[in-house]
């Protein structure tokens, strides 16, 4: 049986192992320290809404929320930045049942949706638009990086 709950700090020494999976499949080297500091950040500051899952009390996904706003609507809504599942339980529907959590969270909110950006070679597209989730055709995204000083 998969449970997902919303995490708190007691959570932390089960999210961080996967929060630096996710980072490491993003090529990003391995900090275990780095990613306990900047998710007890999220966490304490509530600056995000983690969710997890778990089977037979192993931590094996989580999905990560940041709260943001819409001047045009006037309205509340997450942006789905993170999304994981480990390797070893992927193709059995976590995912979606991460994804479903954080729709039901929004929705308890009225908030006005989820946002998400992902790869375009992401075979997570399917399992996206079989939840819902739209593709945007209309917009472009851009982003600036922040030179960093050495």
């Amino acid at each position: 049986m998969i449970q997902v709950v919303k995490a708190d700090h007691k959570n932390l020494k089960d999210l961080v192992p996967l929060f630096d999976a996710y980072r490491i499949f993003y090529q990003q080297l391995s900090n275990k320290k780095k990613a306990e500091t900047f998710l007890t950040k999220r966490l304490e500051n509530k600056e995000s809404i983690v969710f997890i899952a778990y089977k037979a009390q192993s931590a094996i996904g989580f999905v990560q929320l940041f709260p943001t706003f819409s001047s045009v609507s006037l309205e509340s809504f997450y942006i789905l930045n993170d999304l994981f599942v480990s390797p070893k339980f992927r193709g059995i529907g976590i995912g979606e049942k991460l994804l479903e959590e954080a729709k039901k969270h929004c929705s308890l909110l009225k908030y006005k949706g989820l946002a998400l950006e992902t790869a375009k070679e992401n075979p997570a597209q399917h399992l996206y638009e079989k939840l819902g989730w739209v593709k945007d055709e209309d917009f472009l995204h851009y982003f600036w990086k922040c030179p960093k000083s050495e």
